[in-house]
């Protein structure tokens, strides 16, 4: 039995991701860039993963 439970908030959410896929015709190439673009450009707001951590601190060495 599946129940139908709605989220406002992520109901938005993915209205808005589906006008952002949307904008590049839903072209999952083009999203990528655009999403990469978008990384490189708030890079500075973004947190670091472990993973990213270990590879700065190796390539520091």
């Amino acid at each position: 039995m599946e129940q139908n439970l709605s989220d406002p908030v992520i109901d938005e959410i993915r209205e808005v991701r589906h006008r952002i896929s949307a904008r590049f015709a839903h072209d999952p190439a083009q999203l990528v860039a655009y999403y990469v673009e978008l990384q490189k450009q708030y890079q500075d707001r973004l947190i670091e993963t472990t993973k990213q951590a270990e590879r700065t601190n190796q390539s520091a060495a």
